[in-house]
């Protein structure tokens, strides 16, 4: 029988907190790219610490680089400015968190959102350890930001949308806390469009970051339905046939909530599509229902 939301949830947390605390006492741990155990050498180089280069590692105390299980290197991307503010979404052990303090400066602020204790303290201990002021971290989830509409300039995230149970959630919430014009950076698992679900699930593990993945035409519609445009998905290494460790852009330009003209809402025959789906997108629904309508969930 298939997990529930709330089984699946709960093994992301224990798998992470497990991770957490494998960092504290110096042993190994498991992450993403990791199927019933702990990542195998050959996906090594495809999660994790590796994936930034030796003059960021350089910046950071040994325990948070030990603690990146993520597919990709968000800062790099997200083109951080002096002074703005900074949210990273399943901030583990704070490795992005603490390289986004240090570039938006003592005038800016990074935010790091988890649900896991365990995780929260260890990114609370390195932020200390690398003497870092500029850093909030919260406990949460990505699907419930606990932060005001309008507040954050630039969202972030490494390999963590995947493990959500409702990502058209987390698309919509991304897009109430930015401000209009604020900017995606993420980096994610993300399976190539000719692999269904099942295909998907062959591949790997929900908690290993493969099971869960978006597709790539699915991850652009369902940003675009939450309120974003300028939206792209560009695959930087592969992790298992047909999934890709990928970049995700995009630019909030708009309210969700509001049926602009590229909005699939704004035709009759997207509106006939989603009422089909039996979804209320168009009008009250809103933008999360928009964005559950193109995810097809």
């Amino acid at each position: 029988m298939a997990a529930t939301a709330e089984e699946l949830r709960e093994e992301v947390r224990r798998r992470y907190a497990e991770s957490a605390r494998a960092v504290t006492e110096g042993i190994d741990g498991c992450g993403c790219g990791s199927g019933s155990c702990c990542a195998d050498g050959e996906s090594d180089a495809k999660f994790g610490e590796a994936l930034y280069d030796a003059e960021r590692r350089g910046e950071l105390p040994e325990a948070a680089t030990l603690a990146s299980l993520g597919c990709g290197n968000p800062t790099a991307v997200a083109e951080l400015r002096e002074g703005e503010t900074v949210l990273d979404l399943g901030s583990g052990g704070g490795i992005d968190v603490i390289l986004s303090a240090k570039r938006v400066g003592p005038r800016g602020v990074a935010y790091g959102l988890d649900m896991t204790d365990e995780m929260l303290a260890l990114a609370q201990q390195n932020a200390r350890d690398a003497d870092v002021t500029n850093v909030h971290f919260l406990k949460g989830m990505i699907e419930e930001i606990p932060l005001p509409a309008d507040s954050v300039d630039v969202v972030i995230s490494n390999c963590v949308i995947n493990l959500s149970t409702d990502k058209a959630a987390v698309l919509t919430e991304i897009a109430r806390v930015l401000k209009p014009g604020g900017r995606v950076g993420v980096g994610d698992v993300v399976a190539e469009d000719r692999l269904s679900a099942d295909e998907r699930a062959k591949r790997g593990s929900y908690v290993g970051c493969i099971a869960g993945a978006l597709s790539r035409g699915e991850y652009l519609a369902g940003l675009e339905a939450a309120g974003f445009e300028e939206v792209s998905v560009e695959f930087t290494h592969e992790v298992a046939d047909g999934m890709h460790g990928a970049i995700v852009k995009a630019v909030k330009t708009r309210e969700p909530e509001h049926d602009s003209p590229r909005s699939p809402c704004a035709s009759s025959a997207g509106r006939l599509l989603y009422s089909r789906r039996g979804l209320f997108a168009c009008g009250e629904g809103g933008g999360r229902a928009r964005a559950a309508a193109a995810l097809g969930r």
